[in-house]
């Protein structure tokens, strides 16, 4: 597997080498200077390269795939046939859509047919728009496997396979799926793979299927999440959660926000809850229908829904720029999931708030993810809220510099607790981290 070398990188769209048509889509929808991803992997796959990316979700990748997809598409040496020349797997409905509707924009000016196969969506209906033939197909791994052992799905004019979010697709379980529909694609294919982290289950996946890939690894603004404000509060008991979160939502700061729970279950009730409170809140997760889960998803984007309660991969492949906060009512188990649960928000260059909720339990998540992502994560505190545990019952030091980022004030006498994540103590201060500081959502 080669790595990547010194790399001239252009600063135009024009340069990338793509066509007419598809630069003027690009344009029409409002990009004028490629991402780092999309510079360091276009011309790469337009040469026909087999690639490995590693880039963040909001990083451009769908573009850095699609763009050069479609210019494969204005080629002339198609074989004839049904089938797609361009499949892209994801892991997720949600995701699934998102990537139809870039190659839907960015292919406006081409005579390209785009179909979606995912589960939710009736046979019937897919069966009839595959009968109809199809240029690029945009598949989730367990439906796709569904329609191939029908043999509705002819595969021997692919040209290109992308495996998108290929980590996530993992993680859910689709390494099985993911093999027997590999081994089914024409071996002179073209493949690229993305992924957020490049993870050992990865390298052996790349190596099973791509030839000779070239390895990009991007470091974006969202890879470390710079333009993510990112707080850590404590709390004693679910009331004591609740109490943060009624408070951080009535904010005036708070335009949309996505909360994470950890279950299916607690995302109905904590949703249910809002609801009863007045705020417009709903839920999203697995066991919902597709139909409800657009309608929901058409309902954020629109901002008729202010706050969406969901679990990580309800929410996987969610992209509404207007989500201003990300708030973490449950630690995820993985650090990987925080760092895809943040970066829902800070879409697109804009500025975006994390909030987590941590209890004493909590220790290990919280050192985790700071390991992961190698960034403390402040600790604030809502004044009127502060936790009452014996474990956070130190105060921090009065008059102490507030760590990093916008001031909102005096630094409060928050309880710390002392081990938590680097809170070991160093000559009678809490070693690791900056003084709790007072949130701006405290009342």
């Amino acid at each position: 597997m080669t790595a990547v070398s010194e790399i001239v990188l252009p600063v135009t769209f024009e340069t990338l080498g793509l066509a007419a048509p598809i630069l003027e889509a690009v344009k029409a929808a409002g990009y004028t200077e490629p991402t780092a991803v999309q510079l360091r992997t276009i011309p790469e796959a337009i040469k026909g390269r087999d690639l490995l990316v590693s880039s963040q979700t909001g990083s451009g990748k769908t573009a850095a795939f699609m763009l050069p997809a479609l210019q494969k598409l204005t080629l002339q040496h198609e074989k004839p046939g049904r089938g797609p020349r361009i499949l892209v797997l994801t892991p997720t409905r949600e995701l699934a859509v998102q990537v139809t509707k870039a190659a839907d924009t960015y292919g406006r000016n081409l005579r390209v047919k785009t179909l979606s196969v995912v589960g939710g969506m009736p046979y019937p209906l897919q069966n009839r728009m595959l009968k109809n033939g199809v240029d690029i197909l945009v598949a989730t791994p367990g439906r796709m496997l569904d329609q191939m052992n029908s043999g509705r799905i002819d595969l021997s004019r692919l040209q290109l396979l992308i495996l998108d979010e290929a980590d996530r697709m993992l993680d859910m379980g689709f390494k099985d799926d993911l093999e027997a529909i590999l081994a089914k694609v024409p071996k002179t294919r073209q493949t690229m793979l993305f992924s957020a982290t490049i993870e050992p289950s990865i390298v052996r996946l790349a190596n099973s299927f791509l030839h000779d890939p070239l390895r990009v690894a991007v470091d974006t603004a969202q890879t470390r999440h710079v333009n993510i404000e990112q707080r850590l509060h404590f709390a004693d008991d679910m009331g004591h959660k609740n109490r943060l979160l009624d408070s951080i939502l009535g904010h005036p700061d708070m335009q949309q926000a996505i909360v994470f729970t950890s279950t299916k279950r607690h995302a109905d009730q904590l949703a249910q809850d809002l609801h009863g409170k007045g705020h417009s809140a709903a839920a999203m997760h697995g066991d919902m229908h597709q139909g409800a889960r657009n309608r929901t998803l058409q309902a954020l984007r629109r901002g008729g829904l202010k706050v969406l309660v969901a679990t990580d991969v309800a929410a996987r492949g969610i992209d509404v720029q207007g989500i201003s906060h990300v708030i973490n009512y449950d630690l995820p188990m993985q650090a990987e999931d925080y760092v895809h649960r943040i970066g829902r928000t800070g879409r697109a260059g804009r500025n975006g708030i994390a909030i987590s909720f941590a209890s004493s339990r909590d220790s290990h998540l919280v050192r985790d993810i700071e390991r992961l992502t190698a960034q403390k994560i402040e600790v604030s505190v809502i004044e009127g809220l502060e936790p009452k545990m014996r474990a956070f019952s130190k105060p921090a030091p009065r008059g102490a510099r507030p760590g990093g980022g916008k001031s909102y004030g005096k630094p409060s006498g928050a309880p710390r607790r002392e081990g938590f994540g680097g809170y070991a103590k160093r000559d009678g201060r809490p070693a690791g981290r900056s003084p709790a500081r007072t949130s701006p959502y405290a009342k």
